[in-house]
């Protein structure tokens, strides 16, 4: 995936003058916990509500089975968001883990344990890093149907950064376990 819509399209801040790329960006939600479609709608009204994000598309929403979660782990709610930013990637991550702390995630020890809403960063534009905090691309993303066949919906011909057209990623890895919610449509404010 290259920065997009235009990778010329510098965007000029006010306050210092600096200019900063306008990045595509590939933001997966999931929520099993609580108000699974609130917490989804939730998240996206934050991110459209983020200064200098601009939301673009949101995808169908897919109810899933949990994958590699704790037994009796309920259900998911999945849903991708496409935005275009000039945040860096570190501001981008920021901000997804104070929208999680706003709907009250809760964080332990146990690997994917319930929650009640994850925002996660899958690409920003052609950024890489594989920092301890931020790992870009997100190193599941590419073998997780729950975020491919979002994404593929709202983009058919995207490519996955250093991974290949995601169209032949969800083919490899197949759709068993997602069951669409047409009945649940997710607003742009």
């Amino acid at each position: 995936m290259t920065e997009t819509p235009n990778p010329n399209i510098i965007d000029a801040d006010t306050l210092t003058g600096e200019m900063r790329p306008i990045r595509r960006v590939v933001i997966a939600l999931g929520s099993n916990l609580g108000e699974r479609f609130a917490n989804l709608q939730g998240g996206v009204d934050a991110l459209a509500d983020t200064p200098n994000v601009w939301v673009t598309g949101v995808s169908p929403v897919y109810e899933t089975t949990p994958v590699d979660c704790p037994p009796d782990s309920q259900t998911f709610f999945n849903a991708v968001v496409l935005a275009d930013t000039t945040l860096s990637a570190h501001r981008l991550l920021d901000r997804a883990l104070a929208i999680e702390d706003a709907f009250d995630r809760l964080r332990s020890d146990v690997k994917n344990a319930p929650r009640t809403l994850d925002v996660d960063l899958i690409v920003v534009g052609d950024r890489r890093s594989d920092k301890e905090e931020l790992r870009l691309p997100h190193p599941q993303a590419h073998e997780r149907a729950f975020v491919l066949q979002p994404w593929l919906d709202l983009e058919p011909d995207a490519e996955f950064l250093d991974r290949g057209p995601v169209a032949e990623l969800l083919a490899k890895v197949g759709t068993d376990g997602l069951t669409p919610r047409p009945d649940l449509v997710l607003e742009i404010e």
